[in-house]
């Protein structure tokens, strides 16, 4: 059935946000997101450091317990303000797991690692951790449900793929029942025979399926090598088994289960929809799609629900969409489920309650990286700033009045622009208006770098909106950066959608995050390695699906890809060595080892000849591996029409002995850019070629705009010269763009509502080469020891950096490595803690613990 909200299709360009707004606050209190969509929550907000996962009531409905990726919220209903805020024991937590008991006098909270946690709550509501429960090991506990008699605890093992009873009164495991894999959430039938489910994983494979791994574990998988199961397991807590699965959506999750035990709710968070099945029959009875157009794709990751106390409405959570669903369940005058309307709630919501007059939410990403207050000076994306709402059930025309803003603030009217027809007799252009008109491009360069902020590296810059004093890698260090920015166009509002290698890759390559990601920073117990694990991919794929699903052509050079070495313990020096003694002849470098490649479709399409991910080996040697590809291109007459290639060696591995200083690592990946420009533009596919280079992830600094704020590179004979254009763009519209060019729909929600590039082109080109300049800073210049003539501060950092892991992304505390790459450039000057934020947090996760040098007062 068509909502009214639905029926109103494409609306132009209605609700467009002006062009120059940045991310931030606005003048009336509402809050610009990386995205471009715009949080103007309904209700009451209240905000606090971190990211929140999970809610829980009392039962007395007086209380909010809120599970922060740090620590437990105590929150007053009524007031709607925190009184308590309680630091776990030991890890962070879970993606999700936390419950009140029956009498009020308890509540469980699941830990990231093996942790099952009990606060004891007084008489006067006050709240004190009583003890830890040791779950098996590196289970990563997830959901919990209490038995009737309030005895046993069932909590999810999602590592484990089981579910445990836990014994509360002796706070001991007493079985465990293999379910499907990676179970998210469970709850019980009224009698507590049986116990309901969500396995986030699906079905334990068979014979002939196609398979990956996910934490130790293989998943089913289809031919991208995405996730492709979801089912809901029916556990018999009598016989202690599991009796059998119900297929469900991708990522089934979230669980509700209506009073009388009838009827079970399951959000499948990675196919937007919620499936409704009768508990009695065993069947799914209903799925409910659930987005705000039912014409979008996939991108509204339905993560979370909650009940109405009458039973007669559901509300879910559309993460994606930073609302909440208002779903009449059937009834008086209609046979099926129909959505009413949407709530505006902040960034991510990803937890929902529900009493008799009101909602709570938990928003994941709240306001973005602001944490202190919207005003503060923070900026670096990790400080992060979560909040929860409490919103009024609205009656029917005051829903009506939050869907208009919930669909104009969450930019529904551009995704359905993208579904105009495509016009035929139309010229060229290098953005066309519409997917399937042409483009003068027949081939995109995407390049992806590692981790850098617009100031951090253009705050120099007098053309754009930088700060200097932010600036640490300026045009001495980065000539071709800048030469680039300068001779091309200057983007000065650009943003990255994530904050992380683990979900900024996700953002470059699929345009999308899913929950997994997005939840997981209380710990990431089931892992965070880019490209390693198919629970963490979107559900509507990677842009080279999209190539290669509409017939054109794909090239991979190094994304996703780990390098190995030969030997295994070759040093940088014995690498930049033989490299420099077999230039130009890659396959002659001896110490550039095996290919790993974890999504198999990958493989086939990614070059053997530039190295993926690995510090030792330097930027040079990508390059000339893309180069010597290239010019046998040239010579056999065909490049794909996308190229996708890996520049990560700007990352550096701070002060760490054995590698080169940051600024040598930064030139490096500046000289290697410049050569890989330099040779397309002077190429045979130079005229007809358009390049972008973006960061991955902004989480190696901090700005004075936003945190997310980060560089974006247009190159092309198309491309404006000598220009800064200041319009609002990010990671998705770069990805938007790329698929506008090749006439490729979005792929999903988030690339359909992102910007296109449009302003960055002129429809008059000029086909004059890039020519690469010279590196100012020889590329092996390197790190001190940490003996010899040094410098306190110098040792001090070194030993630091010792202390961190560069094997794969994201094992080095970038609050950390942020400090030693500024100290290592910057020497004595003041590190700007009032944008980056205090260092405590970050490296307390490692249990260091840094000593004042008394030039950092940032304690």
């Amino acid at each position: 059935m068509m909502t009214p909200f639905a029926a109103t299709g494409q609306a132009g360009r209605a609700g467009e946000s002006p062009s120059d707004i940045q991310v931030g606050p606005l003048p009336d209190g509402s809050q610009v997101i990386p995205s471009k969509q715009i949080l103007r929550p309904a209700g009451q907000r209240i905000q606090f450091p971190g990211r929140p996962v999970d809610l829980a009531l009392s039962p007395d409905t007086q209380t909010v317990y809120i599970k922060n990726m740090s620590n437990l919220l105590v929150v007053d209903a009524a007031s709607w303000r925190v009184l308590q805020t309680l630091n776990y024991p030991r890890s962070g937590a879970s993606m999700h797991g936390i419950v009140a008991s029956g009498d009020g006098s308890h509540v469980y909270v699941t830990g990231a690692d093996n942790e099952l946690y009990e606060a004891a709550v007084a008489a006067n509501g006050t709240v004190s951790w009583s003890r830890t429960i040791n779950l098996p090991a590196r289970s990563d506990p997830c959901g919990i449900a209490l038995s009737p008699d309030g005895t046993k605890a069932y909590v999810c093992l999602s590592v484990g793929n089981a579910l445990a009873a836990v014994n509360l009164a002796g706070g001991t495991v007493v079985r465990q029942i293999n379910v499907g894999i990676a179970p998210w959430d469970v709850v019980l039938s009224p009698d507590g025979a049986t116990a309901f489910v969500s396995d986030w994983g699906g079905r334990r494979p068979v014979a002939g399926d196609l398979t990956a791994t996910s934490a130790g574990a293989l998943v089913v998988v289809d031919d991208r090598g995405i996730a492709a199961s979801g089912v809901v397991s029916f556990v018999d807590l009598i016989r202690n088994t599991e009796m059998l699965e119900i297929p469900a959506g991708l990522h089934p999750s979230d669980l509700k289960l209506s009073p009388d035990g009838k009827t079970l709710y399951v959000a499948n968070a990675n196919s937007d929809t919620v499936s409704v099945i009768n508990t009695q029959t065993k069947a799914v009875q209903e799925t409910i799609l659930v987005r705000p157009n039912p014409t979008l794709p996939y991108g509204s990751a339905c993560d979370a629900l909650a009940l109405s106390r009458d039973g007669e409405t559901l509300f879910v959570a559309s993460a994606g969409n930073n609302a909440i669903a208002v779903v009449a369940l059937p009834g008086a005058g209609h046979t099926n489920s129909e959505i009413r309307g949407f709530i505006p709630t902040d960034w991510y919501p990803g937890a929902v309650l529900a009493d008799s007059h009101n909602l709570y939410v938990a928003n994941v990403k709240g306001l973005g990286s602001r944490s202190g207050s919207p005003s503060s000076r923070r900026r670096a994306v990790q400080n992060f700033l979560g909040t929860a709402n409490k919103i009024p059930i609205p009656p029917a025309e005051v829903l009506a009045q939050h869907t208009i803003e919930s669909r104009v603030n969450g930019r529904v009217p551009q995704m359905l622009q993208t579904q105009a027809a495509a016009q035929s007799g139309q010229p060229p252009l290098p953005v066309p208006r519409h997917v399937g008109e042409p483009s003068v491009f027949q081939h995109v360069l995407y390049i992806i770098k590692e981790n850098k902020t617009y100031d951090q590296m253009f705050g120099d810059m007098p053309e754009g909106n930088g700060d200097s004093n932010l600036c640490v890698f300026p045009r001495f260090v980065s000539p071709n950066h800048h030469a680039l920015a300068r001779q091309y166009v200057l983007l000065d509002n650009y943003y990255c959608n994530g904050v992380y290698s683990a979900d900024g890759h996700s953002w470059s390559t699929e345009g999308n995050v899913t929950d997994h990601l997005e939840k997981s920073f209380g710990g990431f117990a089931r892992g965070n390695d880019k490209g390693k694990d198919a629970l963490t991919y979107s559900p509507s794929g990677f842009i080279w699906n999209n190539v290669l699903r509409h017939g054109l052509s794909f090239r991979n050079y190094g994304e996703l890809v780990a390098s190995g070495l030969n030997p295994p313990n070759a040093t940088w020096l014995q690498v930049y060595a033989d490299y420099t003694y077999h230039a130009g002849q890659l396959h002659g470098n001896q110490h550039v080892g095996r290919q790993y490649i974890t999504i198999a479709p990958l493989i086939p399409y990614s070059s053997t000849n530039v190295p993926g991910f690995n510090f030792v080996i330097p930027d040079a040697v990508r390059a000339d591996g893309f180069i010597q590809e290239l010019n046998a291109a040239q010579s056999n007459g065909f490049w794909p029409a996308l190229n996708l290639l890996s520049l990560p060696d700007d990352h550096t591995t701070g002060s760490t002995p054995g590698f080169p200083t940051p600024s040598a690592q930064v030139a490096d990946n500046d000289l290697a850019l410049g050569r890989v420009v330099e040779a397309v533009t002077q190429s045979a596919f130079g005229s007809n070629t358009v390049i972008f280079v973006i960061e991955d992830d902004p989480q190696s600094g901090y700005d004075h705009v936003d945190g997310h704020r980060s560089i974006c590179l247009v190159i092309s004979p198309y491309t404006k010269r000598h220009q800064t254009v200041s319009t609002f763009y990010n990671q998705t519209g770069v990805l938007h763009t790329i698929e506008q060019m090749l006439g490729l729909p979005p792929m999903n929600q988030q690339d359909a509502m992102a910007p296109l590039l449009s302003e960055c082109f002129t429809s008059t080109p000029d086909f004059t080469p890039y020519t690469a300049l010279a590196n100012n800073i020889p590329l092996d210049t390197m790190n001190p020891g940490t003996t010899g003539a040094m410098t306190p501060q110098e040792r001090y950092w070194a030993k630091k950096s010792l202390k961190l892991d560069f094997s794969r992304p994201d094992l080095a505390d970038d609050n950390t490595l942020n400090r030693i790459i500024w100290h290592s450039v910057k020497g004595d000057v003041r590190y700007p803690s009032e944008f980056a934020g205090a260092h405590g947090k970050g490296l307390k996760k490692l249990g260091l613990v840094l000593v004042k040098t008394g030039k950092d007062d940032d304690d």
